[in-house]
């Protein structure tokens, strides 16, 4: 572990962690390195290793911290309401999801390989945002969808975690996309991450 305070090690982290974010904006995953992520930086290419091993860990830590914000928004949405309907609820959570077009991006990578090469301390580290998605969704339907049987809520939980997975490819789609499905004759519709979203909870409730 690198020398200094643990504020200095957090800002340290931090300071890499919104350089890959930075990077991922224009560049793709597999054209981000180590030493593009060092280039800005405050501090040398191989101090990094000090802090993360390979750019996977790097990801999944952008991974955890998007997993981390979205519960924000979820805590927000259980403790702010008292009622809500479900077509009310579908919007909220559907805005939720549509404020993460970063987390909606990392998920429609290759997560086998973020996981597969990041140490067993991170990878748990992220599995404990993620869990604690899982739970606030569990609770969110437990409250404002009482109706819902213990078996539904788990079989809308194995739905809709599988189905964010997608959600980025169905739309952010690029003009080279659009031109190559208008050759192939496939009859798409674009939908914006809040309609997609949504629809699919409505059906799902």
């Amino acid at each position: 572990m690198p020398k200094g305070s643990p504020e200095l090690t957090a800002a340290r982290r931090e300071e890499i962690i919104n350089a890959c974010e930075q990077l991922y904006k224009t560049m793709s995953f597999k054209y981000i390195t180590l030493k593009e992520i060092g280039n800005v930086t405050s501090f040398t290419r191989t101090s990094i290793y000090n802090y993360f091993q390979t750019k996977e860990e790097i990801f999944l830590a952008l991974y955890e911290r998007e997993y981390v914000r979205w519960n924000k928004d979820l805590q927000t949405i259980l403790n702010d309401n008292v009622t809500l309907t479900k077509e009310q609820l579908a919007g909220k959570v559907a805005s939720s999801i549509a404020k993460r077009e970063q987390l909606l991006k990392l998920l429609s990578m290759n997560n086998y390989d973020m996981e597969a090469n990041s140490r067993p301390k991170l990878l748990v580290s992220f599995k404990v945002a993620y869990g604690e998605s899982i739970r606030n969704i569990n609770n969110i339907l437990r409250k404002f969808c009482p109706d819902m049987s213990e078996e539904s809520i788990r079989d809308f939980i194995y739905v809709f975690f599988p189905f964010m997975f997608g959600i980025y490819p169905y739309t952010a789609v690029t003009e080279k996309q659009k031109e190559a499905m208008d050759k192939a004759e496939v009859n798409f519709v674009f939908q914006t991450i809040f309609e997609i979203t949504y629809n699919c909870i409505m059906r799902l409730f």
